[in-house]
């Protein structure tokens, strides 16, 4: 299983202009289809009266093959949205949208020649895109006495974990996401600090 990989760190917008029609290439950070909606509504406002609004997007880790889809939005079948889609799981990253705008300037461009016009911006913006690496990350939980909640929050850090939540009773119960192959690192250092008395529940 995958446990890392790119996410776009920003927007990326291309345009160019193909045999008189316009075509605005945009990419984005995608971790979901009700945020695929919501660009696609702001595009639609920010881009009026455009031909086509044609996309494609991968919302979970590459290849992972779960959530994600494609739109040709009226273009011929094929032409537009499954070659979008294509190339996003082509470049290997997860979380990513992209949708591209179509203003029609007179001139049909047939089958092929759509499928290069709607993935020429994308893959140029895919090539310029400025990524970060999403790691993912696994619920877990411990308790500790309140001296020791500054010494396990330096440790939780170390090891690339974030807390969730910390309840304060008895003792400090915290709660955190942290990423597999940091599990045993974790179970460490608890363990030299507190003489095997600190141990962390992994829930998964």
């Amino acid at each position: 299983m995958i446990e890392s990989y790119p996410i776009p760190a920003e927007d990326m917008v291309v345009e160019e202009e193909i045999k008189h029609s316009r075509f605005i290439s945009v990419l984005f950070h995608c971790e979901s289809a009700d945020k695929l909606k919501s660009v696609l509504a702001q595009i639609k406002q920010d881009y009026p009266g455009a031909s086509h609004y044609c996309y494609a997007f991968v919302a979970g880790a590459p290849h992972e093959g779960v959530v994600m889809g494609s739109s040709d939005d009226g273009e011929p079948a094929g032409s537009a949205g499954r070659p979008l889609l294509a190339l996003l799981q082509g470049a290997a990253m997860g979380e990513i949208g992209a949708i591209v705008i179509r203003y029609y300037g007179g001139t049909k461009l047939g089958v092929g020649g759509l499928v290069r016009a709607y993935t020429s911006g994308v893959r140029q913006g895919l090539g310029q895109l400025v990524t970060q690496v999403k790691q993912l990350r696994y619920p877990a939980r411990l308790a500790c006495d309140y001296a020791q909640l500054k010494d396990v929050e330096h440790f939780l850090k170390q090891v690339d974990a974030v807390i969730t939540d910390k309840q304060f009773a008895d003792v400090v119960a915290i709660s955190f996401e942290i990423p597999k192959a940091q599990q045993s690192i974790l179970s460490q250092l608890l363990t030299s600090f507190s003489q095997g008395r600190l141990s962390a529940d992994f829930q998964l």
